[in-house]
């Protein structure tokens, strides 16, 4: 079976960053769907300048985020990152944006998809209003499991027998960072389905439970101040220490990757250097 071609990706920090449009990769993410089962499930992120920092200080996000089948930039932060760094990414692909298109691309195709996580009822509600825009959508099941669930066998065990019984073809996951990029990077060998999606507070936001930035914010790049405006006993910290650190990051980057540039300009302006003269020669 050929697959596509993955996007060009480079590495911010730590992490992976695949420089990729929302359109392809919603074609990357269908065609791992329409061929569930004859490869391991397609594990995608969301990095954004949050999980870029996190990652710099947990080896076990790290790794979560490094072993991801597609990256997808999920913050302009990593979008403006890149074209400071001479990678440019075309456009930020959020991880509720690209769970509501490929809910679309669902109801379309008939994909079967799972609903994970969320806050208390979150989960079931997000399904409700997302079936009034795509009737043809067939969300097989919802579940949210309890606080602390990693740590239970049993509920563990309940999350797989609940996965497995609905069979969904995408399956979205909604535990927040770094927990739910842990979660399906550790058990995706356990997981028949097609691809794993992360959605932090996307099941929310379509409940009607956290708000969403009006698109004209969106646009102007300032979700994020808008959203510590909204929260700021909860982001407070993230936005003004995790920003300014990731901000250093991108600078540490840039400074070392033009001095290794500027290196081996010199080293290719000098030349083979000539062998030196042995006395008596």
């Amino acid at each position: 079976m050929e697959t596509l071609p993955r996007p060009p990706r480079f590495v911010l920090g730590r992490v992976p960053v695949d420089r990729i449009s929302m359109e392809y990769a919603a074609v990357l993410v269908t065609e791992a769907l329409l061929h569930r089962g004859a490869l391991p499930p397609l594990t995608i992120v969301g990095p954004n300048a949050h999980l870029v920092t996190l990652a710099e200080r947990n080896s076990r996000f790290a790794h979560a985020m490094e072993k991801a089948d597609l990256a997808v930039p999920d913050g302009v932060s990593v979008v403006m990152a890149s074209r400071i760094l001479g990678a440019p990414i075309p456009e930020r692909v959020t991880g509720g944006d690209l769970m509501e298109r490929m809910c679309a691309e669902a109801a379309h195709h008939g994909f079967r998809v799972f609903f994970l996580g969320g806050l208390p009822g979150a989960a079931r509600m997000a399904a409700f209003n997302l079936r009034l825009r795509y009737p043809q959508l067939n969300i097989c099941g919802t579940y949210c499991p309890p606080r602390g669930f990693e740590n239970d066998p049993a509920e563990q065990a309940h999350i797989f027998r609940e996965i497995e019984r609905c069979s969904p073809d995408l399956l979205c996951v909604a535990f927040g960072a770094p927990k739910q990029e842990i979660w399906m990077q550790e058990n995706r060998n356990r997981l028949r389905v097609g691809a794993i999606l992360p959605v932090g507070a996307a099941f929310d936001t379509q409940a009607g439970l956290r708000r969403r930035a009006p698109r004209w914010i969106q646009r102007m790049a300032l979700e994020w101040l808008f959203r510590l405006i909204s929260e700021p006993r909860r982001l407070g910290r993230r936005y003004l220490v995790g920003n300014s650190q990731f901000i250093l990051l991108v600078l540490r980057q840039w400074a070392r990757e033009a001095l290794e540039r500027l290196t081996q300009r010199m080293v290719e302006v000098a030349g083979p250097q000539e062998p030196a003269a042995h006395e008596g020669d």
